[in-house]
């Protein structure tokens, strides 16, 4: 039947709620299936052991409706469940134009912040139809799946909402592109990893205070990029090359970095790193951890020491959206399915032409203007704006282990 000819069909809202256990949905629909009745829509959530299964269903012909509900309401308190049974017409109503998600992530998620996005979402015209349990640890990640607003719309007004509720909120179109999007680009130094490479290096220098500086005034917008990579590898001049593993062995991963990127190649993404740094660095990490693309700057080394100069193309802000832009032709992926992953101000560009741009723990100036923050130092939260729940990530971490022992 089609959305017009069932709108006048007389139907039932039947609620069944109580402590779940098995055979509790199949026991229902085999009490309504002695009435002949189609089913027209099936909700069932689970929350701590308490089970609450809504079928909308038509209503029997031949007058049964009374049986009916005489019929459900003994099955339920034989199973010591409540039973509520509605009349109407038709199906649900109409979804609002307009298909938004809303991702947050609380560390805790309170009620507070939950009261003051429900109300946000409604002060731009929205409409919450179904709210979803993403994780609990290491964050609390829940989705709203929204109609009725823009979404666009919704950004702005949850953009601004996210800092005074002390949560981070992601808003993104619903609809099958979320899925589809392939290509995760990252930056490296305190994205990817915690450190700053070019900090490593200067303490081998004994000028880290100096390069720290310049770093701090970069990444805040405050220098120009290239400028500052200059001034900042001259001071390295001198330096034995074998500085370079003693570097790669102090590099430490952000919490969830590995996850990340073990889930995204499992779901069939290709994943990427552009960097600031150094490729004595970067391909150390992309052989380590399975990348598809690395690119950043190149230490030049003669004779056995480091130049203070770097060698080939220049790895600035333009330079990582061209990349990013490389990388989405090679992998055969449009740009509105890449995400990009950034902290400072030389990631704005990469995060702009992407599909989605997470500011990752970053600076106030690139978490204005990313499409949105995530302000919690677990990378694999990003996992959460791609809708992918934290029982999938460690089911197939069980599938990997099970299958490693087979």
């Amino acid at each position: 039947m089609s959305a017009s000819q069932t709108s006048d069909v007389p139907t039932l809202l039947v609620k069944i709620f109580g402590r779940d256990r098995p055979g509790l949905t199949a026991g229902l629909f085999d009490t309504l299936a002695a009435y002949s009745v189609d089913v027209v829509d099936i909700e069932q959530v689970v929350t701590r052991g308490r089970i609450t299964l809504c079928a909308l269903v038509t209503e029997p012909s031949h007058g049964l409706a009374g049986d009916l509900r005489v019929t459900v309401h003994g099955w339920a308190q034989s199973m010591k469940m409540q039973a509520e049974i509605i009349s109407g017409h038709g199906d649900n109503r109409p979804r609002g134009v307009g298909r938004s998600l809303v991702t947050v992530l609380g560390h805790p998620l309170t009620a507070e912040s939950t009261a003051g996005i429900a109300s946000r979402i409604t002060a731009v015209g929205g409409n919450i139809d179904r709210i979803f349990r993403l994780a609990k640890y290491p964050v609390t990640a829940v989705e709203f799946a929204v109609s009725g607003a823009s979404t666009e719309a919704l950004r702005t007004e949850l953009a601004t909402a996210s800092a005074a509720l002390g949560v981070d909120i992601a808003v993104v179109s619903a609809g099958l592109h979320r899925r589809a999007q392939r290509l995760v680009v990252m930056d490296v130094d305190s994205t990817l990893i915690q450190d700053e490479v070019i900090e490593l290096f200067a303490a081998h220098a004994g000028c880290e205070e100096q390069v720290a500086e310049v770093t701090a005034a970069a990444m805040g917008g405050e220098l120009d990029f290239e400028q500052s990579l200059h001034a900042r590898v001259a001071l390295l001049a001198g330096l034995d090359a074998s500085v370079v593993e003693k570097v790669r062995s102090e590099v430490r991963l952000t919490p969830g970095a590995r996850t990340l990127i073990r889930t995204l190649k499992r779901l069939g993404y290709q994943v990427g790193v552009v960097s600031g740094g150094f490729t004595q660095v970067t391909d150390d990490l992309k052989e380590r951890l399975g990348l598809d693309f690395a690119q950043a700057n190149t230490l030049e080394i003669v004779d056995g020491k480091l130049t203070g100069r770097v060698t080939g193309e220049i790895v600035d802000r333009a330079g990582k959206a061209r990349l990013l832009r490389r990388f989405a032709a090679e992998a055969g992926v449009p740009l509105s399915q890449t995400v990009a992953i950034g902290d400072g101000a030389n990631d704005l560009d990469m995060l702009n032409a992407a599909g989605l741009g997470v500011a990752f723990n970053a600076k106030p100036v690139v978490r204005e203007a990313a499409h949105t923050a995530v302000n919690v130092p677990f990378l694999d939260t990003v996992l959460y704006l791609l809708g992918v729940t934290r029982d999938e990530v460690e089911a197939a971490d069980i599938h990997d282990e099970d299958s490693v022992q087979v």
